[in-house]
């Protein structure tokens, strides 16, 4: 049987200093994520000692790849909810704690984004009068530079990593016709025009599979790095996602991807594979597509539209829930709510794409932009079409577009607030955090797999966690509470691992 599929976000922001065309992102991504950790959250750096970025998944090691060097200026910080929250190549980024479900992951995508508006406010009191910095979460620059919105999911480390690759990628292809966020403009390499387009990273993927994430973007990542028991467990790194605003959409991009995931566990998908024969075109031809009725030539020689790949899919996750259930999604029904959110917007897409206008982010872009050119007689090439493209993803309040909409909604704002300080309770996060909040001046660094304490005495004290679905609060929240010091608790760790041998 598959999993738990423990999954998580990596998203990277575009930043730019109001007022300034000269802006140097890396500095002001370092001035965000200091004025947070700073006045907000404080300071527990990132431990690089298990850091791997060189691993490849096809049984190699790429030469010379080695952790990054830790700038001194630069804050690559732990948050009290688990997160992560850096600098990374010149955009400041946020890593969700590991969540246990899609719409736990939902909540904490969204306190990502809380804490960059709180970030926003932490420097505006830096900056001269009337200096600003302003964050997007988007994916492109409109001049040919991206930046990632990666997830990541446990998968087991039995499956053959070529049957992941062979079978997982029609499904990244096509899910752009609810994952992506909309975009004014081309950047694919000699293909440049003020098309609208569905997805803003598609037209910089140029492999089938690799190692890279920055140059020759690959559809299937192979990075190797589990942050985990690498025996039992491969943490699966996908990268052809685009950062989503609106909720349904990223409930569906990382719940539909972990049902994708339980059928190449358990060798579900039998006679119905499917395998495109062109997949780095077909990712292109789908993004460009807004009828959703160009079919892509899949290596059988059939011929299916992303929606009809999408419908297959779907069929097949329901004969899986038949037979096996999708409690590896997560408990009180979790798995049954995305089959049906799928379902019911595969059905809109076909029928009538708009009525999804507040529900997936390239819809509602589209139907804003629409409506603009309408209303000011202009088209897509129009310099207002380009920055109402950009302020849809302005995570300010008053400037923000999205937030205008009224977009369908997955948690509520209560919640999203408690996830900026509270970790997940059912995953390793939640001792993380925990020991964020109880003992901060006995942890010198963290990462996702061990926590490193101070208790007083040399040598510093690692405490590792392997296990992914350890460490929650059915584990160690009594153990926690009767702990009034880092030293008790590191004492009572140790004694348990002598006793387990």
């Amino acid at each position: 049987m598959a999993i738990p599929k423990v999954c998580g976000l990596e998203t990277e922001y575009g930043v730019r200093v109001a007022g300034s065309a000269d802006t140097n992102p890396t500095a002001v991504s370092s001035m965000l994520v200091n004025a947070y950790a700073t006045e907000l959250s404080g300071r527990v750096g990132w431990d690089f000692e298990d850091e791997s970025p060189g691993n490849d998944a096809r049984g190699f090691v790429r030469e010379g790849a080695t952790p990054p060097e830790v700038e001194m200026n630069l804050v690559n910080t732990v948050l009290t909810n688990g997160a992560r929250y850096y600098v990374d190549h010149a955009h400041p980024e946020y890593s969700t704690p590991e969540c246990s479900t899609p719409i736990e992951l939902v909540a904490h995508d969204k306190a990502g984004e809380l804490v960059l508006v709180r970030s926003m406010a932490a420097t505006s009191r830096l900056l001269p009068p009337g200096g600003a910095i302003v964050v997007y979460k988007n994916n492109s620059d409109g001049k040919g530079n991206s930046y990632g919105c990666h997830e990541n999911y446990l998968v087991d480390r039995t499956v053959p990593f070529v049957r992941i690759a062979r079978d997982l990628t029609a499904h990244l292809v096509t899910r752009q016709v609810y994952t992506g966020a909309g975009k004014v403009g081309c950047e694919e390499v000699g293909r440049r025009s003020a098309d609208f387009e569905i997805g803003q990273r598609a037209d910089f993927f140029e492999e089938e599979v690799g190692l890279e994430t920055t140059l020759k973007r690959p559809i299937i990542n192979t990075r190797d790095e589990p942050h985990a028991n690498a025996e039992r467990y491969r943490r699966l790194h996908v990268i052809t996602g685009d950062a989503n605003l609106a909720e349904v959409a990223t409930l569906l991009k990382v719940g539909v991807t972990a049902i994708v995931l339980l059928l190449i566990e358990d060798d579900a998908l039998g006679p119905d594979e499917l395998v495109l024969a062109r997949p780095v075109q077909a990712m292109h031809t789908v993004s460009h597509d807004l009828t959703l009725r160009t079919p892509l030539d899949l290596a059988s020689g059939e011929r299916m539209t992303a929606t009809e790949v999408q419908w297959r899919l779907l069929d097949l996750a329901r004969k899986y829930n038949e037979v096996h259930g999708l409690e590896p999604l997560g408990d009180d029904g979790v798995g049954a709510y995305v089959l049906d959110r799928w379902e019911s917007v595969l059905g809109a897409l076909e029928s009538n794409a708009s009525t999804l206008h507040r529900t997936l982010d390239w819809v509602a872009k589209l139907e804003l932009i629409d409506a603009y050119c309408a209303r000011h007689d202009c088209g897509l090439d129009d310099h207002r079409v380009q920055l109402l493209d950009l302020q849809y993803h302005d995570l300010r309040a008053e400037r923000s577009l999205f937030r205008r909409l009224g977009m369908e909604r997955v948690v509520d704002d209560a919640t999203i607030r408690r996830a900026v300080t509270d970790p997940p309770t059912t995953t390793r996060a939640y001792f993380r955090g925990e020991c964020l909040k109880r003992y901060p001046g006995s942890i010198v660094a963290a990462n996702w797999d061990s926590v490193v304490f101070d208790v007083g005495a040399d040598p510093l004290r690692r405490v590792p966690m392997m296990e992914p679905l350890r460490g929650s609060a059915a584990y160690v929240a009594t153990l926690l509470d009767r702990c009034g010091s880092a030293a008790e608790l590191v004492g009572r760790l140790s004694g348990e691992e002598d006793r387990d041998g």
